[in-house]
């Protein structure tokens, strides 16, 4: 099997101010094969009439025929050969396709095992090797299948198959059985994401027409993420111990953790504590250890309830909760992605900051506030003397209203005292 030459994997440079890395070029897109001929002689197919032009009668003779010269597998590594017949395929597997979506009474007991056979020989291939053990999927090109000229067209051949009107699960279960789906599963470690992606509709059509391979179907996806959990209870099941020390914590050690860091920050707002101060410092933690190296392009997506959140923390009462959250300014890469979206977060945080600057009883919070006031106001200063005034404005206007709301009040206690004297 031959793969694309790599170069060595260049080294990440990292700004030691910012703590930016700068990413390595974008990889070229390669090509990989897994499907190859092992003789040297060239490969010829008998040219077949096309189904349209041969009687009714004669058709699901030549369907099984076609189904069985589709078999023939070719060597896509390898451009130069066997154009004409690799051609022929193609062509062939396009009538297959438009045949089975058109025709009625083609899928007769005799196709069943011959159509299982054709997409088997075509899609179930020990997969090329990784060309980079350092692939990151949001910089690089994935490697695509070289044979997706043909595995595309069997794979719609399949999906046509099994949505067909015709189809008969009570026949097609002896083929498409218990072994079928695990070799199916097993594809999904293909690198290319458009055989990813018709597998997952294959997948799921076998589930919905397949009743007795539910169950095993389940297990076999429930082995391959070693554990799916509902829900926690306490006291906590050893398979859900086993669950944070075989899957969660290692899940932090992956390349493309910076993929779901985004939904990990959702789960801990869902689940925010909210009379326990203690957890909150620890949520807070947690949190920073997150941002600390979430993907810029990942922290967009949660900036704004991330800091609603962290809002609320620094208006805390309880001083350890606020100091914990106030501190995330010390830090040299939350602090440039702070600055690179100041204009959504200024505004999220400024007036927590602004009150507590004034009203908080810790002195030692409100220099904490003071030096995360001063950072945003160098940070983009024009937005910060809008904000300011902004605020000073309305606090103005509520004063006055509650100074009227009082003085309203206080007549209407002096009424009804006069009243009730009388």
């Amino acid at each position: 099997m031959s793969s694309a030459p790599t170069t060595p994997p260049s080294v990440d440079k990292v700004d030691g101010f910012s703590r930016k890395s700068v990413r390595k070029a974008r990889q070229k897109r390669s090509q990989s094969s897994s499907q190859f001929r092992s003789q040297g002689k060239p490969i010829e197919l008998t040219p077949l009439p096309l189904l349209k032009d041969v009687p009714s009668s004669e058709q699901p003779e030549l369907f099984l025929k076609k189904l069985q010269q589709c078999c023939v597998i070719f060597d896509f590594m390898d451009t130069l050969s066997d154009l004409k017949m690799k051609e022929y395929k193609r062509s062939t597997l396009n009538e297959l396709v438009d045949y089975i979506t058109i025709s009625r009474g083609c899928l007769t007991e005799q196709t069943y095992p011959e159509v299982v056979r054709m997409v088997s020989c075509n899609i179930f291939r020990t997969l090329p090797p990784s060309d980079s053990n350092e692939f990151d999927p949001e910089e690089d090109e994935p490697t695509l299948e070289a044979s997706w000229p043909h595995l595309q067209l069997v794979y719609e051949f399949f999906i046509r198959f099994l949505e067909s009107q015709e189809f008969q699960p009570s026949i097609a279960k002896k083929y498409i059985d218990q072994k079928f789906v695990l070799q199916l599963l097993e594809l999904f470690d293909s690198e290319d994401p458009r055989e990813r992606d018709y597998l997952k509709t294959v997948l799921h059509r076998i589930y919905g027409k397949f009743l007795g391979l539910r169950a095993f179907i389940r297990k076999q996806i429930n082995n391959i993420f070693l554990s799916i959990i509902n829900g926690f209870a306490l006291p906590l099941k050893a398979e859900h111990k086993q669950f944070l020390v075989k899957v969660l914590i290692p899940l932090h050690t992956v390349r493309s953790l910076s993929l779901f860091h985004a939904q990990v920050i959702r789960g801990l707002m869902k689940f925010w504590p909210k009379t326990c101060s203690q957890k909150e410092v620890m949520f807070l933690g947690e949190l920073e250890e997150i941002l600390d190296v979430i993907e810029p392009s990942q922290f967009v997506k949660i900036q704004e309830p991330l800091f609603k959140q962290i809002a609320k923390c620094v208006s805390s009462p309880h001083f350890q909760v606020a100091e914990r959250a106030l501190y995330y300014w010390n830090n040299e890469y939350i602090m440039s992605l702070i600055e690179e979206n100041s204009n959504v977060i200024l505004p999220i945080m400024f007036s927590s900051l602004y009150r507590i600057s004034k009203e908080h009883w810790n002195p030692a919070i409100v220099a904490l506030v003071y030096n995360v006031l001063k950072a945003f106001m160098e940070m983009n200063s024009t937005m910060f003397d809008e904000l300011t005034a902004t605020y000073k404005s309305d606090r103005q206007l509520c004063l006055k209203k509650k100074k009227k709301d009082i003085e309203e009040l206080i007549s209407t206690q002096i009424i009804w005292f006069i009243f009730s004297e009388l």
